[in-house]
């Protein structure tokens, strides 16, 4: 039987934030937390996040940009979402699903007037740790619902 919690991280594109937050959930919590990620739409991959997450030893190139409604039909227990604009337009979810919302800056928006590589890097290992943190809190303040 599997009693761990299972938690979909919903962002705009599925190409940073949620993605990190599931690359997290997968390398510090996998024993007790099943995590994927979706998005509003699909963006592809940001290859800056990749590259932060690997700078910290977490491996995430082998994800893919998926769409919130393909998981509409599984039993989640929570869906975190991870900014402002998922947090608005989130789906309806079937079941007892509990909807938090931790919003986190968007670093290719922090970014985009970078033309250095290595500062627009400052922006994603900012958010990568602020996610890892937020991750690390986990799953206690994330309770299945009753």
């Amino acid at each position: 039987m599997n009693d761990r919690l299972k938690i979909l991280f919903l962002c705009t594109g599925n190409s940073c934030r949620s993605q990190m937050a599931e690359g997290w959930v997968n390398h510090l919590k996998a024993d007790v937390i099943e995590a994927r990620s979706a998005g509003i739409e699909t963006h592809g991959l940001n290859p800056l996040a990749v590259k932060a997450m690997a700078e910290a030893g977490v491996d995430i190139s082998h994800h893919q940009s998926k769409l919130a409604r393909g998981f509409l039909s599984e039993p989640w227990d929570v869906v975190v979402t991870v900014c402002g604009h998922a947090h608005e337009t989130c789906p309806y979810f079937p079941g007892h699903v509990k909807i938090v919302h931790v919003g986190f800056d968007d670093p290719p928006s922090l970014a985009k007037d970078e033309p250095i590589e290595e500062k627009a890097m400052v922006h994603y290992r900012r958010v990568r740790d602020e996610i890892r943190s937020f991750v690390e809190s986990l799953p206690d303040g994330l309770k299945k619902p009753s």
